[in-house]
């Protein structure tokens, strides 16, 4: 510490520490109320009230609309189908949901009381007399918001919530049959010849050399007017041709592969990704999505990722005429584990 003749002479410094001011800061308080434009007109509170009517019925009418696009723009294997679908589908719900939401928004902005307040914390419950009060509080609130005097905006709201989920509804509904049942059967039967995909040619055992792989499906497949792209999900094929010295098979499944020409399903045991990645010198398949990777030298059980059982495998000989067919549909429901659950 030291002492100068100047004119601070007689204060002492501490040199490096900061000088810290004795009055606190004080609460600035909540910002003045600005009154809205409704709270002081009639004719303004009228018109956001007809605003958020017509949001409401503006979800109303475009949950109506989604609802309406799912029949009348049906998909089918053209993909212009597809596209005018998901377009006027996906518009539908859109409207359905920002409807709602905009107009709870605009409500609450503009016609409920935005006063800001601040009150003290309590016991969670509190004796009868302030659950009374409680009561008395959420009345009150109903009554500031309108909601049991306004008879328009509660009708539309009921409208609208009414019918935005039943897009969902009929879409989760359709997304296919109760899979517990129908993914144990396919296409595939004895005697059904194995095509190409998605061609429809059949293959012949000659046409299959070692390490070769096809993409098949049953034969007849192409030749469906209906349902096509559900039974080609489930009967998906995937053909390789390995040496025989190097397939590992159990006595029940001896009798499951030709020559060394095994079938597995195509569809993953994981989240049912298709499985088309095959390596020639691991012998492994890939699946794309979650790398769940399986050997195909040993009846496809899981080497690597998240699937829990192996790839079902789909029992093949040959006939007559030396072409590859079925012996039987899969032994075992094809797809995502789960589904069995």
């Amino acid at each position: 510490m030291s002492k100068t003749n100047s004119p601070d002479a007689e204060h002492d410094y501490s040199g490096g520490l900061a000088v810290i001011a004795a009055d606190k800061i004080q609460d600035p308080g909540l910002e003045p109320h600005r009154v809205r434009m409704t709270d002081k007109s009639k004719k303004h509170e009228k018109a956001a009230s007809r605003q958020v009517t017509a949001m409401f019925v503006a979800s109303a009418i475009g949950s109506a609309f989604a609802i309406y696009a799912y029949f009348a723009f049906p998909l089918t294997d053209d993909l212009g189908s597809v596209r005018n679908n998901t377009v006027l589908l996906g518009l539908g719900i859109t409207l359905g949901l920002l409807g709602i939401g905009i107009g709870a928004v605009h409500w609450a902005k503009t016609l409920m009381p935005d006063n800001e307040v601040s009150e003290p914390r309590h016991q969670t419950r509190g004796s009868e007399e302030v659950r009374a009060r409680a009561i008395e509080i959420i009345k009150l609130a109903d009554s500031e918001s309108g909601f049991s005097r306004r008879k328009l905006i509660r009708r539309s709201l009921y409208g609208a919530l009414a019918l935005f989920p039943l897009p969902a509804i009929m879409l989760f509904g359709d997304l296919g049959p109760n899979p517990g049942d129908t993914l144990r059967h396919t296409m595939w039967k004895k005697g059904t010849r194995l095509a190409k995909d998605p061609t429809g040619t059949p293959i012949k055992a000659s046409d299959v050399t070692i390490g070769s792989v096809f993409h098949v499906i049953p034969e007849g497949l192409a030749d469906l007017e209906h349902h096509k792209l559900e039974e080609k999900a489930k009967a998906a094929v995937l053909l390789v041709r390995l040496d025989p010295a190097d397939i590992k098979e159990s006595e029940e499944r001896k009798t499951w592969s030709y020559d060394g020409i095994v079938a597995y399903s195509k569809i993953c045991t994981h989240v049912g990704c298709p499985v088309a990645l095959y390596e020639q010198h691991t012998h492994h398949l890939l699946c794309p999505c979650h790398q769940s990777t399986f050997d195909v030298t040993d009846a496809c059980k899981v080497v690597f990722g998240p699937a829990s059982r192996p790839l079902p495998q789909l029992p093949i000989t040959v006939d007559a005429e030396g072409y590859l067919i079925a012996q039987s549909d899969f032994t075992e429901p094809v797809g995502p584990s789960f589904w069995e659950r």
